[in-house]
């Protein structure tokens, strides 16, 4: 054996040029290859559409008149939302005077309206199975919540029964 050359492997063929240091190596047409996979993935995942998490501007049924913020949270699949504030200062102090349940008199400032409502399995813009509250009249209905123009803007859709029979209020993203 002391006669044989030794062979050795190489990663590289002999023809080919190696890079002699990792700049050279990060110059090469597989970072351009990793920066694309970094981009795209980056894309694909800013195209996903955002839950219905975040503080929320609430708008009359007039759709001019902002009403309250709403922050909606998502705990363990499920959301819920609050009322964080009233714009109107005569109202920032009501009760939930009609409400009927464990809300009966208490303040609508810092009030549950929200719960119950999880994503959808077929469509990811869509939540549903929950209910919400019209602090107003107390009354209870299932709810539907839609992100809509990228995530900007929540459909929140309060019915009975069905979602065909209800009303249709679009809250405006704050953050």
């Amino acid at each position: 054996m002391r006669g044989r050359p030794h062979v050795v492997l190489c990663a590289y063929p002999r023809t080919a040029v190696r890079p002699q240091s990792f700049q050279q190596f990060w110059e090469t047409p597989l970072k351009q290859a990793i920066v694309a996979f970094a981009l795209a993935t980056t894309s694909v995942l800013a195209m996903a559409q955002p839950t219905p998490a975040g503080l929320w501007r609430t708008i009359d049924d007039d759709g001019k008149t902002e009403k309250s913020l709403v922050r909606i949270a998502n705990a363990g699949g499920i959301y819920s939302g609050k009322i964080e504030r009233i714009f109107d200062a005569a109202k920032a102090d009501a009760k939930c005077e009609k409400c009927e349940d464990a809300r009966k008199d208490q303040p609508i400032l810092g009030m549950t309206i929200i719960d119950g409502v999880k994503q959808d399995d077929e469509e990811n813009t869509l939540f549903d199975g929950g209910h919400i509250l019209d602090p107003r009249t107390g009354k209870i209905y299932k709810v539907r919540l839609k992100t809509i123009d990228g995530g900007k803007k929540l459909d929140v859709r309060g019915y009975i029964g069905t979602p065909f029979l209800g009303r249709t209020q679009t809250w405006i993203r704050v953050e």
